[in-house]
């Protein structure tokens, strides 16, 4: 398991436990991954992420579209796996977690954990930083930086 920041680790280590999940993906909803557990390369790491943040905004945006209440998670059960993606309110603004977890598993037991989880992340969180601007001459030293604190390069 591996995060930009620290202070994800305990409550997604105790979520992806609970739930048995075999990958769990924390990211904004721009696709910035926060934290991730079980991929092994980043190019499926920051596919997942893009497609995870892209399937939220469009399905809300749907919901919208349709005068509904936006829908909080999607998912999918499948014969083998299944996948949870939904989207939750934290002091540093809007996450969304996807997590693919066994058919063996019940959803709802993965939305207790889930809830769970978003609970302890808020109380976990560290009084945001100040903003600061991104250079461009900044952007790849900290893209690298963040792909080796995923991946451990």
């Amino acid at each position: 398991m591996r995060a930009i920041e620290s202070w994800v680790l305990g409550p997604l280590g105790t979520f992806v436990n609970e739930s048995q999940a075999r990958l769990a993906l924390l990211m904004t909803t721009s696709g910035q991954v926060v934290a991730q557990h079980g991929f092994a390369g980043s190019l499926d790491l920051m596919a997942s992420a893009a497609l995870g943040s892209g399937i939220i905004a469009s399905s809300s945006e749907l919901a919208v579209q349709m005068g509904w209440e936006p829908f909080r998670i999607v998912m999918h059960h499948g014969t083998r796996r299944a996948h949870f993606l939904g989207w939750f309110d934290t002091p540093r603004g809007r996450w969304i977690a996807l997590v693919v977890y066994s058919a063996d598993t019940k959803l709802g037991l993965v939305q207790v954990f889930f809830e769970r989880m978003v609970e302890e992340l808020a109380a976990a969180a560290p009084p945001e930083p100040g903003k600061k601007e991104v250079l461009a001459a900044d952007f790849e030293r900290e893209l690298n930086a963040s792909l080796r604190a995923l991946f451990g390069r």
